[in-house]
């Protein structure tokens, strides 16, 4: 267990090597000796940080996207999200892929989660935000995306939730945290 105020130990990293760098991510393996005094090999995944978008209209409904995800091979039903390009902050970031995906803007921006989807190899944290003072407007997506925005009420984002409709771990993840501890305090 860590005392409060202790210092916090490092890795230290003893080569690094990137294997693959890409639009995305990048790949790169490091030989470390991790704080407990292991060392090791760490393939890791790189990536800038994401940000998880959850529009809530004036009417408290919550705006959902649908999107084909190749990796998945099936469309999604998930909350507006991207790559926080370089230099951005999250909320930056978070106005950014909202207007891009949904033509939304907000006037009021909150970071209420924060995560790592998968710490074992993958670097990325995922920041989730919420988005009130909505006014709509013309989306503007990137090339290769089809999405399709709907408005649901939080009965319907809970029956989807229970029914197993929602796939996507970032999704589920902020709206229970939503349904859990801010809309309750919002009624």
């Amino acid at each position: 267990m860590r005392k409060s105020g202790a210092t916090v130990k490092k890795p230290q990293v003893l080569s690094s090597q990137v294997i693959y760098q890409g639009k995305v991510f990048g790949i790169r393996r490091d030989e470390v000796i991790e704080p407990a005094g292991v060392r090791t090999t760490r393939e890791m995944i790189t990536h800038p940080g994401s940000v998880v978008v959850l529009p809530v209209l004036a009417d408290r409904r919550v705006l959902l996207i649908q999107q084909y995800r190749y990796a998945a091979r099936q469309f999604l039903w998930e909350l507006v999200a991207g790559k926080m390009d370089a230099g951005e902050t999250p909320l930056q970031a978070a106005a950014r892929e909202l207007k891009e995906e949904t033509g939304y803007r907000a006037k009021r921006f909150r970071i209420f989660l924060e995560f790592f989807p998968s710490p074992g190899f993958l670097e990325e944290k995922m920041y989730v935000l919420l988005a009130e003072g909505l006014t709509p407007g013309e989306p503007a997506p990137e090339d290769d995306e089809k999405i399709l925005a709907r408005p649901c009420t939080v009965k319907q984002v809970e029956q989807m939730i229970r029914t197993g409709k929602l796939h996507d771990a970032k999704t589920i993840a902020g709206l229970l945290y939503y349904l859990s501890y801010i809309a309750p305090a919002s009624r």
